[in-house]
């Protein structure tokens, strides 16, 4: 098995993490090829762009946390291998273990004790008057919301064509399952199992309570608008990065992408343990 690493530079632990992950890997046989910004971390030359992992690689390790790990998706391109998250963050929904269990990992990852939990990615397309369509891809979500402006905005969402609702919101969220953990949560809406088919409408700090969180089908097209011809432009964002200003005018469709991310889980490990952990449940 060959493993290609990619750390995040601006976490504290980084680095000793990143020995430590290669050590106890080459202690089962296991070799690993280093991304070209985590070799200069690691203070070697070389390493190999993120983007070729998919054609060298059996799988790819992140280090740092849930922040890293969507930005490692954006940089690993068509990437349709396991993605094992090592944990040196504060929330770590996305990773698979925590910097101090990198001996079990390698162990795990040696005698192929592992599963991979199949992610949802969502495609988003934003139509600009006069400008070439431009794509993205996101893990979590996809987001409306006002820009430089306190003001609410005005948002037109439609589903398959059919008008679903105007909001008068600070925006609006489109998230997988996986991003209800994320954002979404955060605004008000549900919990969503990594398995289920389906997308997650949720609007941000709406004008009237009665707006709430549409769960639809992960088969519909969403698109979004802006409903005032005299509003400030928006912020469409992707995973919290990728931000694109949006006119009046302007549209954004978002479907299901044809590609998945395979997240990479440890035998016993689960959506419903990270639950409880990362939330606090204590039951009764």
């Amino acid at each position: 098995m060959n493993v290609g690493i990619l750390a995040n530079p601006h976490k504290p632990g980084s680095i000793p993490t990143l020995q430590a992950l290669r050590t106890a890997l080459g202690a089962w046989g296991i070799s690993s090829v280093l991304e070209m910004q985590t070799a200069a971390l690691a203070g070697e030359s070389g390493g190999m762009p993120a983007a070729s992992f998919s054609q060298h690689v059996d799988m790819a390790a992140v280090i740092g946390g849930d922040g890293t790990m969507l930005h490692a998706l954006s940089r690993l391109g068509d990437f349709e291998k396991p993605v094992a998250g090592i944990n040196v963050g504060n929330l770590g929904f996305l990773t698979s273990c925590k910097d101090d269990e990198l001996d079990v990992f390698a162990a795990a990852l040696a005698g192929g004790r592992f599963t991979t939990s199949i992610r949802t990615l969502l495609d988003a397309t934003v139509h600009r008057s006069g400008k070439p369509a431009a794509s993205f891809t996101a893990l979590n979500e996809v987001t409306l919301a006002r820009g430089e402006t306190g003001r609410l905005v005005s948002l037109r969402a439609r589903v398959n064509g059919e008008l679903l609702n105007d909001y008068r919101a600070d925006g609006l969220i489109v998230a997988t399952p996986t991003g209800s953990t994320a954002y979404s949560l955060s605004a008000g809406g549900p919990l969503i199992a990594p398995g289920a088919a389906v997308f997650l409408i949720t609007p941000i700090c709406p004008h009237s309570l009665s707006q709430r969180a549409l769960v639809l089908s992960d088969s519909c097209l969403v698109e979004l608008s802006s409903q005032d011809p005299d509003s400030e432009p928006m912020l469409f964002t992707v995973d919290g990065r990728d931000s694109v200003r949006i006119e009046p005018g302007d549209r954004v469709e978002v479907r299901k992408s044809a590609r998945s991310f395979q997240l990479l889980r440890l035998e016993g490990r689960s959506f419903y343990e990270a639950l409880r952990q990362k939330l606090g449940w204590q039951g009764v």
